[in-house]
């Protein structure tokens, strides 16, 4: 099984790309991440507690200030890509943006996911930021790792995209024909399975990873979600990769179009969040959503769908979501007011798989 032609020629080509920007440059730049991921962590720090009483959910406003400001900060780096290289000139910044644009467009789909996974494992809010920190760590690395070795590790991993892109569209068909239902993350079959390989608690302690129970240290609920991130890091890795070095070969501009991509995301993850909550029909939206991608995946052998129709149709849902959900607002029963779709029916917030 192999990756569609044209994106076949183009992480296989990968292999023997190089990059002509200094081991210094490398390291700088590479810093310059880091101190962005930690200046992230602590924007965000307030989000994660031990307890709901201690953590709370970034203000709306916030969450559109700092993405709109990591969106600014990635483009204020096309004016030194120039400077990165005595060879690099409009054309590499050219490329800069393309390639920002196009792993900016495919993180959407990273982010939904998330979503819906917080929703599977029923992770608290207050431990969710933990998640996409180590969610956007991994992504970073694992990106790295992809774009240094080339295709034949993309192909590897290729057969992946099917088993997930299963899983997203069952999913979203539970997600939007389910009512509200709290999941039990004891019995969710994820970690009904997981569980028979590393010893893992029913419940979550907090925000911890591990805890210790009879003297032995044993996972909790937050180990399995870790996983599963780190496991669709490896499939969106396997979508965006491709696509951005048919676009450039110089091995710096890849990977620093991948890494500001992935910055910023947890703003933008709370900020949809936010919309989650004004708009109530928006989950009906993520559900279509997410079967739109797990579809995605499962026909990209047959066609690998240009990331403009991947982009209008997430935009597209989200404007049709809140302007259903304007027009038929919630009543105080939290129905809907009216004949609207949906009639009096609670919105779906999780698909449950208890």
């Amino acid at each position: 099984m192999t990756l569609p032609a044209p994106l076949l020629a183009a992480s296989s080509s990968s292999e023997s790309t190089g990059s002509e920007v200094s081991i210094l440059v490398w390291l700088v730049f590479t810093a310059f991440i880091v101190a962005m991921l930690i200046l992230d962590l602590v924007v965000h720090r307030h989000s994660e507690g031990d307890d709901e009483e201690h953590a709370h959910v970034p203000p709306f406003k916030q969450s559109v200030i700092w993405s709109i400001g990591w969106t600014l900060l990635a483009l204020a780096f096309t004016a030194v890509v120039p400077l990165i290289h005595s060879g690099f000139g409009g054309k590499e910044a050219g490329e800069f943006v393309t390639g920002y644009v196009i792993e900016r467009s495919l993180s959407l789909d990273n982010l939904f996911v998330f979503t819906i996974l917080f929703s599977f494992f029923s992770v608290p809010i207050y431990a969710q930021r933990k998640v996409l920190f180590y969610g956007i760590v991994g992504a970073i690395v694992l990106r790295a790792i992809f774009i240094l070795v080339g295709g034949a590790l993309l192909n590897t991993f290729h057969w992946m995209i099917y088993v997930f892109g299963a899983f997203l569209v069952i999913t979203a068909i539970r997600m939007a024909t389910h009512s509200d239902t709290e999941v039990d993350p004891s019995k969710n079959p994820v970690l009904k399975a997981i569980r028979k390989v590393i010893p893992m608690s029913d419940e979550y302690e907090g925000s911890k990873i591990f805890t210790k129970q009879n003297g032995k240290r044993i996972g909790t609920p937050m180990l399995a979600a870790l996983a599963m991130v780190a496991t669709f890091d490896v499939i969106f890795a396997i979508d965006s990769i491709p696509a951005i070095f048919a676009v450039t070969r110089e091995t710096f501009i890849v990977f620093a179009a991948n890494a500001f991509a992935l910055l910023g995301l947890t703003s933008l993850f709370f900020l949809i969040a936010g919309l989650l909550e004004r708009f109530h029909y928006l989950n009906y939206g993520l559900a279509f959503i997410l079967g739109f991608v797990g579809v995605k995946m499962l026909i990209t052998d047959i066609w690998h769908m240009p990331i403009y129709v991947s982009l209008i149709v997430i935009i597209g849902t989200l404007l049709v979501s809140a302007w259903a959900s304007l027009k038929w607002p919630k009543d105080e029963d939290g129905g809907t007011d009216g004949d609207g779709p949906g009639g009096t029916a609670h919105t779906p917030t999780a698909a449950p798989v208890g």
